[in-house]
C-alpha cells in the first residue's frame, strides 16, 4: 500500500475514484497534517496559511511526490525539496482561464472608467458622459510571461484587436527576448506581467522600467507582488508618471489597510482574487491528481512538473 496524506477539502471529489492500492489519510487542520506528514509517500498539503504549509512539507521527509493546487510555490522550502529529489506537481494552468478573463476585465474596467460608473450608480447619479473613453482595439500590449496564463491572455486580447508583443527566453517572430523588452517599454499602452516569482524576476519592474513606460500606459500585474518594486510603483502612480496599475497581487498580502495603494485613484487592487473567480478549480485539480495517480503507479512521470531549482 502507498500512503497518501491529503486535504479533506478535496475528499468529496477524490474518494469515490481512488484506487484500492492507496492508503489515504485525510487532514482537516495544520496539526493533523503535521502528525500525518512523516508517513506520507504522496502529499497534498495545501492550506491558505503558506507558512504552515511549508512547515508540513518540511516534516514530510518521506514524500516522493508532492502535489499542490498552487502554481507559485516560492513559499515552500525548495532547496530542501530539491535535495530530497521530491517530484513536485503544481497547479500551472488550473486557473489560467479565469485569470486570463480577469486580465481582460481589468483592462476593460480601466479603459471605460467603469469603477466611476459603479460609484455613480451607488450615488443614484445619472452620468451624462462616459468616465472612460479608451478602446482596447488598436492599443498595444507588452506581455511578459508566456506560460499557460500568458498564452490565454494573448489569445483573448487579440480577439479585442490588441496588438500583443510577448517576451520569451528564445524569441520567435514578433516576440522580444529577455534583453530586448526594456528598450521597447515606451511603445506600449499596456504592460502585462504573467511570469513566476523567482530570484531572477524579483523587482523586474522598478523605477527605471516605470520611468521608461509610455506616459498614460497601464501596468497589469497578475504574477506576484514581488515582481514589482512596490515603493517605486507607488511613487510613479502618485506623480502620475504612468496612467495606472491594475494589481491582482501585492506585497504583502493581505495589503495593510493603511497602505497608500488603497488611496490612489489610478490603482486598482483586486486582492489576488483572479484565480478564485471560478467554480471549477477543485474539479480540475482533482481530475489532474487522479490522472497523475495512474501515471505514478505505472512509474511514468507526473505532470506538470515544478522545478524547485528554477522556481516554476
Amino acid at each position: 500500500m502507498t500512503t497518501a496524506v491529503l486535504s479533506a477539502l478535496i475528499r468529496p471529489l477524490l474518494e469515490p475514484q481512488l484506487p484500492d492500492w492507496l492508503d489515504v489519510r485525510w487532514f482537516a487542520s495544520k496539526d493533523e497534517a503535521l502528525a500525518l506528514a512523516p508517513d506520507a509517500e504522496i502529499g497534498w498539503f495545501d492550506l491558505h496559511d503558506h507558512a504552515a504549509m511549508a512547515e508540513i512539507v518540511t516534516a514530510a521527509a518521506n514524500v516522493k511526490w508532492l502535489n499542490s493546487i498552487y502554481a507559485g510555490l516560492d513559499f515552500l522550502p525548495l532547496d530542501l525539496l530539491a535535495r530530497r529529489g521530491t517530484a513536485i506537481t503544481n497547479g500551472a494552468g488550473i486557473n489560467a482561464i479565469t485569470i486570463a478573463e480577469y486580465v481582460v476585465m481589468l483592462m476593460l474596467v480601466e479603459a471605460k472608467g467603469y469603477r466611476d460608473v459603479v460609484r455613480a450608480q451607488e450615488r443614484r447619479e445619472w452620468l451624462l458622459d462616459s468616465p472612460g473613453k479608451k478602446e482596447l482595439a488598436g492599443s498595444s500590449a507588452l506581455l511578459i510571461g508566456m506560460g499557460a496564463i500568458g498564452r490565454l491572455v494573448k489569445a483573448r486580447l487579440e480577439a479585442f484587436e490588441v496588438a500583443v508583443t510577448p517576451t520569451r527566453r528564445t524569441p520567435g517572430a514578433g516576440e522580444l527576448g529577455p534583453d530586448e523588452w526594456r528598450a521597447r517599454l515606451g511603445e506600449f499602452d499596456w504592460v502585462i506581467l504573467a511570469l513566476p516569482a523567482t530570484a531572477e524576476t524579483e523587482h523586474l519592474i522598478g523605477a527605471d522600467e516605470l520611468a521608461a513606460m509610455k506616459p498614460g500606459a497601464v501596468l497589469v500585474n497578475i504574477a506576484r507582488g514581488s515582481v514589482v518594486d512596490q515603493a517605486a510603483l507607488v511613487a510613479a502612480l502618485g506623480a502620475k508618471r504612468i496612467g495606472g496599475a491594475l494589481l491582482d497581487v501585492t506585497t504583502p498580502e493581505p495589503l495593510p489597510a493603511d497602505h497608500p495603494l488603497w488611496a490612489l485613484d489610478n490603482a486598482q487592487v483586486t486582492m489576488h482574487l483572479s484565480g478564485r473567480a471560478q467554480d471549477k478549480m477543485f474539479v480540475r485539480s482533482a481530475e489532474r491528481f487522479l490522472a497523475n495517480l495512474a501515471r505514478y503507479r505505472a512509474g511514468e512521470p507526473v505532470a506538470p512538473r515544478f522545478d524547485p531549482a528554477l522556481g516554476y
